[in-house]
């Protein structure tokens, strides 16, 4: 009798830790993209959610709420809701910008990020143009300050920083036209605006393959094999000083409040491990030439801090800013 009471406290006690184990999620999970559907962060967020539900037994909505700057609407919305892990937060590292723009009051640091990956960007030129490699490029601009136009989104996005630290570690000085987003920019090169156009791999593919640009070096420390277009070799092959500068690269994910409960959060963070170990999002990241990171806790915290003070002072300097970054805290790169 003793033997069998142990033996139903010892299948009660299982029974009752698997149940509190399975605690969280037990309903539905929301996942608020910053972004507009159909965009890179959209897609992203899509791929892996739909991977993190398999796993986690429960479905996870995303819909979309942009608007605002540097998507602050979709932020604030998001940072709202209870901070209880059920709301996750669909953004990329453009929207560390959003306090010096006015649409957010708080460090980003409020924010725990679960880093997916990005598409490394690329310099590139259009067909009609006299450089065949990034060194004919730099080259002639140093030779001719500012006097080749080049686009890479707005002032103060990733792209615009990764030319800076072209111009940085080269010495080259290009006549930076600014737009409104990647596909505005690669349409003016395209369209004859501009000779030179720095956005995502991703984002240029299809216009590489088609013949619309040339890409002359890709903005990270490898060498990139593209199908169809053979191998886009590393820019600090020719310019070695560029990795004093380089890679900026893009953090796409998404995030919950650093509040949210950490028994919560570690179900968040074994989910997502998973998934990014799923072949549906390896295969996903290599047909669209995106780097996985699976960053989360401490390493992702640090890759955002570190984008939040480059983005946030840079827009500083350039008088794009309406918020000091010192009045919200963030330090100098």
């Amino acid at each position: 009798m003793k033997k069998m009471l142990i033996f139903c406290l010892v299948v009660l006690l299982a029974v009752t830790t698997g149940a509190f184990a399975k605690d969280f999620p037990k309903r539905d999970i929301t996942n608020v993209v910053v972004w507009g559907a159909g965009g890179g962060t959209d897609t992203c967020n899509r791929i892996i959610s739909a991977e993190m539900a398999k796993i986690l037994g429960v479905n996870i909505n995303v819909i979309n709420k942009t608007g605002g700057v540097a998507g602050s609407v979709g932020m604030n919305f998001g940072y709202s809701r209870k901070h209880d892990g059920y709301t996750l937060t669909g953004l990329s590292e453009s929207n560390v910008t959003a306090g010096v723009q006015g649409g957010w009051d708080k460090k980003f640091d409020v924010w725990d990020v679960f880093i997916v990956g990005g598409s490394p960007d690329v310099i590139s030129v259009t067909p009609d143009t006299p450089y065949k490699t990034l060194k004919d490029l730099i080259e002639a601009a140093k030779a001719n300050p500012k006097s080749i136009k080049a686009a890479a989104s707005g002032a103060g996005s990733i792209h615009h920083l990764n030319l800076l630290a072209v111009e940085n570690g080269s010495g080259a000085k290009f006549n930076f036209i600014p737009y409104k987003g990647s596909a505005p920019s690669q349409n003016a090169a395209m369209a004859g605006e501009v000779s030179v156009v720095v956005t995502s791999l991703a984002e240029q593919q299809q216009l590489l393959r088609g013949g619309k640009l040339r890409a002359l070096g890709m903005l990270i420390p490898e060498s990139f094999d593209v199908e169809g277009l053979g191998t886009i070799p590393s820019s600090f092959d020719s310019y070695p000083g560029l990795s004093k500068y380089l890679p900026i690269s893009q953090a796409i994910g998404f995030a919950v409040p650093t509040d949210v409960p950490a028994e919560n959060k570690a179900v968040l963070v074994d989910a997502f491990n998973k998934a990014i170990a799923t072949e549906k999002v390896q295969t996903w990241a290599k047909e669209n030439y995106y780097l996985l990171s699976g960053k989360t806790g401490a390493e992702s915290k640090a890759v955002f801090e570190a984008l939040e003070s480059n983005f946030a002072w840079t827009l500083w300097e350039l008088k794009a800013a309406k918020v000091d970054p010192a009045s919200l805290g963030i330090p100098k790169p």
